[in-house]
């Protein structure tokens, strides 16, 4: 709405950023104060308007066109006349949607119709309003609008201060009173830390220092970070949010909680390439890289080994006593496995190795065994695990699930190119695609944890995407549900 600050300046740089690459980039930013998200006491006329300031900032930051209309541009036909849209009720029944009315209702509409007017294929919006965030990629998935919507971390004063248009209505006694809110919400973050997980007194603790610094305070919840629905204590991740009353400005600002770092699943039929682009997300994203496939190869490996008959699960379980399976990161940095003091990370990339995974796998004690092992690995989260029930049996309540697959053809095609580099025969892309076919039948109607796509998890489909653009739409779901706020990563995604 204009009044651009630094804050919206990173959202300028961001857009330029993830269009790296495309010629000619073209990063566009609107300004038009929307009076359909002002309340009748609110600040619509006194909402500081510098059009020609905005328009140097912008153009500093690297915006390449000013989409600045007026009241009759945006709604021909008046406020009255016009198409309304709704978000969801649910998603306006705490924080902001209580005590501003109608809000979200003016924000939707105001920005489904600049969406309709520019087409955009991005758009960028601060984590700062997360509730507004949050409602805006719901408008955007129910109406089916072919925009993907980034977040960027809320831009800070070097007090700690959320960057706000309506900050420069403060005068010096209010900025430093102002300070408080984000100090409030610093130490509930470090009580956090230090175990404090009830609602009653991360809530009372807000509240209380606040009140001390004579702000007037509207709102302070803890909520389910993507719900918005109340909570009784840390869960997941959690959104504890505040607004207060400074002077003549209304702020706001929040902090996430997580009951631990988040973990991501990853699954998908084999030969779909979840290992080598989960292995660069999770650097990218500063999170530990768990290969489970790699685990029930190297079981295969050592059965076969001793000489036991793969399908046999009696034959089996004596090997999986007393198992030594490590997966550490080599020198160059990639992943190594050994079993029971053998390095194999080529050998159980081996075709015979393949053609005996599925059979081994769908053994309940191997399953068990290394279920075992990976929930282990996981109780500290900060990882991404992919493979063929993560979502399912492993990691049910992983924070970001992926269902990451390509067509039969698509994966024959791949298979071929890895046995090539690998030194090993390359069968027909036929047969090829037919062993692809029966393993899939195979992990898909075993008895335990068969394949399958978690209810709640996003569907990739990988065909014809390079490595770079599958790693980059993993980063977007990521961001969906884990907010670079609660985990900024390795490294700031440019998507």
């Amino acid at each position: 709405m204009g009044a651009l600050h630094a804050g919206h300046a990173r959202l300028i740089e961001r857009a330029g950023q993830s269009l790296a690459g495309c010629s000619p980039p073209r990063v566009l930013v609107s300004i038009f104060v929307n009076p359909l998200q002002f309340g009748p006491n609110e600040d619509f006329e006194r909402y500081p308007r510098d059009l020609e300031a905005d328009a140097d900032l912008a153009a500093a930051a690297g915006a390449h066109a000013l989409f600045a209309p007026t009241l009759d541009e945006m709604y021909p036909e008046g406020a009255e006349g016009l198409t309304r849209v709704q978000p969801p009720l649910p998603l306006q029944a705490s924080l902001c949607g209580i005590t501003r009315p109608g809000h979200f209702d003016g924000v939707a509409t105001v920005v489904c119709r600049l969406f309709a007017l520019v087409r955009p294929d991005r758009a960028f919006f601060g984590e700062k309003d997360w509730q507004q965030l949050l409602i805006l990629r719901r408008v955007v998935a129910d109406l089916g609008l072919p925009i993907a919507l980034r977040g960027v971390a809320t831009v800070r004063e070097g007090d700690g201060l959320a960057r706000s248009s309506r900050n420069r209505y403060l005068d010096s006694d209010h900025r430093r009173a102002a300070a408080a809110l984000p100090g409030a919400l610093r130490d509930a973050r470090a009580a956090h830390g230090r175990g404090v997980c009830e609602a009653e007194l991360l809530i009372g603790g807000v509240s209380a220092a606040l009140e001390r610094s004579g702000l007037a305070v509207d709102y302070v919840q803890l909520v389910e970070a993507h719900t918005l629905r109340p909570l009784r204590r840390v869960q997941g991740l959690a959104l504890l949010a505040a607004a207060v009353h400074c002077g003549p400005s209304r702020l706001i600002d929040h902090v996430f909680l997580m009951s631990r770092p988040p973990i991501v699943a990853i699954d998908g039929p084999a030969g779909a390439g979840k290992s080598t682009v989960t292995r660069a997300f999770a650097r990218q994203l500063g999170l530990v890289y768990l290969d489970t496939g790699a685990m029930y190869r190297a079981v295969t490996w050592w059965v076969q080994r001793q000489g036991a008959d793969p399908g046999d699960a009696a034959a089996v379980a004596p090997w999986l006593e007393g198992l030594d399976l490590r997966l550490e990161a080599g020198p160059d940095g990639e992943q190594r496995v050994s079993v029971n003091g053998h390095e194999v990370t080529g050998a159980i990339r081996s075709p015979e190795v393949t053609a005996a995974v599925s059979a081994v796998a769908a053994h309940a004690c191997v399953r068990e065994a290394l279920t075992r092992q990976q929930q282990a690995l996981g109780e500290r989260g900060g990882l991404v695990a992919e493979g063929r029930d993560i979502g399912t049996a492993v990691f049910p309540d992983a924070e970001c699930k992926v269902f990451l697959t390509a067509t039969v053809a698509e994966r024959a095609r791949r298979r071929a190119r890895d046995l090539a580099e690998r030194g090993f025969p390359v069968p027909s892309l036929a047969e090829l695609e037919a062993q692809i076919a029966e393993r899939d039948r195979l992990d898909s109607t075993r008895e335990v944890a068969p394949l399958r796509q978690a209810e709640d998890a996003a569907e990739l489909v990988t065909d014809g995407m390079a490595i770079e653009a599958v790693i980059e739409a993993l980063v977007a779901l990521f961001r969906e549900r884990v907010p670079e706020e609660a985990w900024p990563g390795a490294q700031r995604d440019s998507a």
